[in-house]
């Protein structure tokens, strides 16, 4: 699919860029309820992260590219819990919460590795060609389609999802530390 794309002149930030737009429609149709529809532009909006670099690999990849795939990736991270957060606040904004902050702290101790990394200019191809330094987790890119999958198949049961995936993520970000420590200390 890829190759078909980048043969009809799409470029890989086009991709990233709808990939987005697909992960914020998402989270508004899971914010008014309708968990199918936000099920399926997850999907999608999947897919397309995972068709962007495909399609800058044969297009030649940019450091921008690399950038933006992650800034997006972020957003699109922040964007489904907050759907759940907007559709029942009451029953989800806590654990909606927890679950940001798990994100958020996470997303900072993955830059923050890769930042160092790049300093002690360490290299690693384990997940693949990437532009910068991925340490790997418990919780990360599939992880969190699974979980966010689950939440849209069994919303009411959203804020165990939220705390549970919360936890994984923290002992994620727990072990970078730990390994951060080790590794540049």
């Amino acid at each position: 699919m890829a190759a078909q794309l980048a043969a009809a002149g799409v470029r890989a930030n086009a991709v990233t860029y709808a990939g987005l737009v697909l992960g914020f429609a998402a989270a508004a149709a899971i914010a008014f309820q309708a968990y199918w529809a936000g099920l399926a532009l997850i999907l999608a909006s999947r897919l397309c992260d995972g068709l962007d670099g495909a399609i800058a690999r044969i297009h030649g990849k940019t450091d921008f590219g690399g950038y933006l795939d992650i800034v997006l990736d972020f957003a699109f991270y922040g964007a489904v819990p907050l759907g759940f957060i907007i559709a029942d606040p009451g029953a989800n904004a806590i654990a909606g919460a927890v679950l940001l902050l798990a994100f958020y702290v996470n997303g900072a101790s993955f830059l923050a590795y890769a930042i160092m990394a790049e300093k002690h200019r360490l290299k690693s191809d384990a997940r693949g060609e990437k532009s910068l330094f991925f340490t790997t987790g418990l919780a990360e890119a599939s992880e969190t389609l699974a979980v966010f999958v689950a939440m849209c198949l069994l919303p009411s049961w959203f804020p165990v999802l939220a705390y549970g995936f919360a936890v994984l993520t923290a002992y994620t970000t727990v072990s970078r530390i730990v390994l951060a420590g080790r590794r540049f200390g």
